[in-house]
Parts: structure tokens; C-alpha cells; sequence
């Protein structure tokens, strides 16, 4: 049986207006009826294959995750204060047993290949038994600079290949010719390991880290489904990612490439790429009136919204907050919205 664990950690601020502060990105619908958080639940559903997830969250979310969970069974971990995907990570392997398979997965992503990433997994299982620490990557269908990659190495048997490198984003040429050379992926932050080999990895990688969080969790408090980890305890902990800390160091970390319609919903772009469109590509959510436009995103939320002439641009409203921003630079609102200039 393999306990998921889901991260729901981060403010979401690449997709301001909409995402911000208690309604952060994966907790909103971006991609069809449901929440991506819901979606993410719903990937690993209650069977014999799964036990009931683990959910990384600040005070903050407790109630939305409460809600959006419905009558799923889940254990509910309290982060005290953001210590990065290493010290969520580190936290839900101190509360898990040592021989449990964990599978970790961010909450603010799109999968719509479920068989896929399912085979994908069996195959990640197979190496994560072998202890092996185990990270899926994404086949690139184009030259991206967004994301981080990884260089596959040698075959081990037919569940994946060891990594033979991290490469931070790229720039374009660089990102093309890792694409036409091939044994590259996306780097997509989900991981598969046994619970005490990460345990381990982390005490002899980032003992800080590690040690603040089992110290956190042995010194923390029940309340109903929610296990509130200790502020003082966890406030040791050096912020840092999963990444750095652990897996760039490591040497032995696999890689599992699977194509199964992944995308990290990272900008207004990303949205529009994946959203439902009329004939002339226009994504339109609310009372949307478009004349001579194409391939736009527009999410009025509650306002009426009219585009005349315009293409490649999304306008999002929320409340009073208007962004209006080419979908080529829709990458940029995050920085924005961290200054807070917008």
C-alpha cells in the first residue's frame, strides 16, 4: 500500500488575481469543475493500492482542505510556518513508518492521463523497493525555459534509469538542444521513496532539516485529523528545497519519464493552453463579449467583460483587482505580485 502525500504549501501568486493568500492556486477550480487539490486527491483514490493521504498545509488552508476533502479520510499535517518542499517532506516522513512507500505530490498540478501516471507509479514502485529515491519526469513535448530537467543515465531494467544529472532552467538554446538530443525530462517535483531511505538520505544530506521536523512532530498537537507540528521545534529548520537538499546530493536517485498530460499551471498561459475554447481559441469563463478576437483568456468573475480586436491577452478579474497582460508575458505577473506593484 503506498501513502500519498500531498504538498499544499506555496501562495500561488503566478496566477494573481485569482490565487492570493487563503485562496491560493490549488484551491481553486483552474482546470475543470473541481479544485486542483481536489483533482490531486482524487489521483490516488481510496483502494487497497492506497492508504489514506498525508496533507502538508499552513493554519491558514486547514478549513479549505477540511472542506474540499469531503468524507475522505486524510491526516492532515500543520506546517507552522513555511520551511520549503524539504521540510514538508521531512515532516511526513517522521510521522510515517520507515517501510512505507510515500508518494509525494504537489497539489497545484494537472494530470489527465490517469492510466499513465499510474504505470508510471508501478514502475516507480518497483525501483522505490530496490531504495532507490525515485522522481517522475515529464517528456517534453517542446523547448521550455520554465522548468528545471533531468538527465536520464543508465536503463536500470525496464522501470527507469538512474539520474545522471540536475539541470537548473535552462535558456532556450540550451532547452532545445537538450530536447533534440533526448534522455531529458521536466522536472516535475513528484517523488516515490521509502520512507526510511528518505529518513536516512536527509541525515546524512540535511540533518537540520530532518532533526527540526521529527522533533516537531514527537512535540506536537492532535486536534480532530490534524496533527500541528511544533513552532518552536520546526522554526530550526533551514528553508530549503527537496531539491537541493537532498536529491542533487544523492547518488542514488532514478528517474521515471511518463508522458500523461502534465502541466504545473504556472502562469495564465499554462490556463489558456488547457482550457476549453471556441472556434476562434478563446477561453472565456463569465459574461465574456468578444468581437474580432482570438486565442484570448478571459475570466470575468462576475463583471462583464468585452474584447474587441484583441488577441493573445488574458484579462482575469477578481473583486477590484483587474489584470490585463499578453499571455507571452503571463510569467511575470508572480514577480508583480511578490513586489507587490500589482
Amino acid at each position: 500500500m503506498i501513502q500519498p502525500v500531498i504538498l499544499c504549501g506555496g501562495a500561488g501568486t503566478r496566477l494573481w488575481p485569482e490565487s492570493r493568500g487563503h485562496r491560493a492556486k490549488q484551491f481553486l477550480p483552474l482546470a475543470g469543475s473541481e479544485s486542483l487539490f481536489q483533482q490531486t486527491v482524487k489521483r490516488t483514490p481510496a483502494s487497497p493500492a492506497f492508504a489514506p493521504p498525508m496533507i502538508l498545509c499552513g493554519s491558514a488552508h486547514v478549513p479549505v482542505v477540511r472542506d474540499q476533502l469531503g468524507n475522505r479520510d486524510a491526516l492532515l499535517i500543520v506546517e507552522p510556518m513555511p520551511r520549503g518542499t524539504a521540510g514538508a517532506i521531512a515532516l511526513a516522513v517522521a510521522q510515517a513508518d520507515p517501510d512505507a512507500l510515500l508518494l509525494v505530490m504537489p497539489s497545484d498540478q494537472v494530470i489527465t492521463d490517469f492510466p499513465a501516471f499510474h504505470a508510471a507509479i508501478d514502475r516507480g514502485t518497483k525501483l522505490a523497493l530496490q531504495d532507490w529515491i525515485v522522481t517522475f519526469g515529464i517528456t517534453p513535448d517542446r523547448p521550455d525555459t520554465g522548468f528545471g530537467y533531468i538527465a536520464s543515465g543508465k536503463m536500470l531494467g525496464e522501470s527507469g534509469f538512474a539520474v545522471e544529472r540536475f539541470v537548473e532552467k535552462p535558456p532556450l538554446d540550451e532547452a532545445t538542444r537538450m530536447l533534440a538530443a533526448g534522455g531529458f525530462s521536466w522536472n516535475a517535483g513528484i517523488f516515490l521513496f521509502r520512507a526510511g531511505r528518505m529518513r536516512d538520505a536527509m541525515l546524512a544530506r540535511c540533518p537540520e532539516i530532518f532533526e527540526a521536523a521529527r522533533d516537531a512532530v514527537a512535540a506536537g498537537t492532535v486536534d480532530r485529523d490534524a496533527l500541528h507540528a511544533d513552532a518552536i521545534e520546526f522554526g530550526h529548520a533551514p528553508n530549503d528545497s527537496i531539491d537541493y537538499a537532498v536529491m542533487e546530493k544523492d547518488d542514488r536517485v532514478a528517474v521515471v519519464p511518463v508522458a500523461m498530460g502534465w502541466s504545473d499551471l504556472g502562469s495564465w498561459h499554462a490556463v489558456q493552453l488547457l482550457a476549453a475554447k471556441d472556434a476562434m481559441g478563446n477561453a472565456a469563463v463569465g459574461d465574456v463579449f468578444l468581437h474580432r478576437s482570438s486565442n484570448n483568456l478571459i475570466r470575468a468573475g462576475g463583471r462583464r467583460v468585452s474584447i474587441v480586436g484583441m488577441s493573445d491577452v488574458a484579462v482575469v478579474v477578481d473583486g477590484d483587482d483587474i489584470l490585463v497582460i499578453s499571455l507571452d508575458c503571463s510569467q511575470e505577473v508572480r514577480a508583480a505580485a511578490d513586489a507587490r506593484k500589482i
